[in-house]
C-alpha cells in the first residue's frame, strides 16, 4: 500500500501499555530515539503488537511541530532532534526537510514560522510530534 503519509519511520515496538480504550505503544526508531504512539486497544491488537514486533511510525507533516531548541514542560512526548536540509517556501507554507538519526522528518509549517525561528538549511531543530497522532504500520 502507498501512503501520502511522508514521515515513515522504521523501528520496534519495546513496550504495549494498554488502557481501557487507548494503549501508548513505546517505539525505537532504527536510529535509537524513542517514541510513543497512543492508538486503540484494538489496533494493537489487530495489528499484533507486542515488544519485538518491527513497525513503521507514522506521521503527517501537518502534524510536525518545529523548536529551534529543546522544550521543557510540553505534554507533547515525542521530541525528536535533527537539522535542517531542505526549506521549501511557498506562499503562506512552507516544506521543511529534517535529516534525524536514521531518517529524514518532513515538517509543513507557515512561512511566517520558518522566518521567526531563522530556519536554513544546517539549523538545529528538534521535531515534536504528539502521540496521538503518530500511527503505526507493521511490516
Amino acid at each position: 500500500m502507498s501512503l501520502s503519509i511522508r514521515n515513515q519511520i522504521p523501528g520496534t515496538v519495546t513496550a504495549v501499555f494498554p488502557g481501557e480504550v487507548m494503549a501508548t505503544v513505546k517505539v525505537r526508531l532504527d536510529g535509537g530515539q524513542e517514541i510513543t504512539a497512543a492508538i486503540t486497544r484494538e489496533a494493537v491488537a489487530e495489528l499484533g503488537l507486542t515488544a519485538g514486533t518491527p513497525v513503521r511510525a507514522l506521521a503527517k507533516s501537518t502534524e510536525v511541530a518545529l523548536a529551534t531548541g529543546p522544550v521543557e514542560g510540553l505534554s507533547i512526548r515525542n521530541h525528536i532532534p535533527g537539522t535542517v536540509t531542505e526549506v521549501t517556501s511557498g506562499g503562506a507554507m512552507s516544506g521543511v526537510k529534517i535529516a534525524v538519526e536514521g531518517g529524514i522528518l518532513t515538517s509543513s509549517i507557515t512561512t511566517d514560522a520558518v522566518t521567526d525561528l531563522g530556519l536554513v538549511v544546517g539549523s538545529y531543530v528538534v521535531a515534536l510530534i504528539k502521540s496521538t497522532e503518530v500511527s503505526l504500520a507493521t511490516v
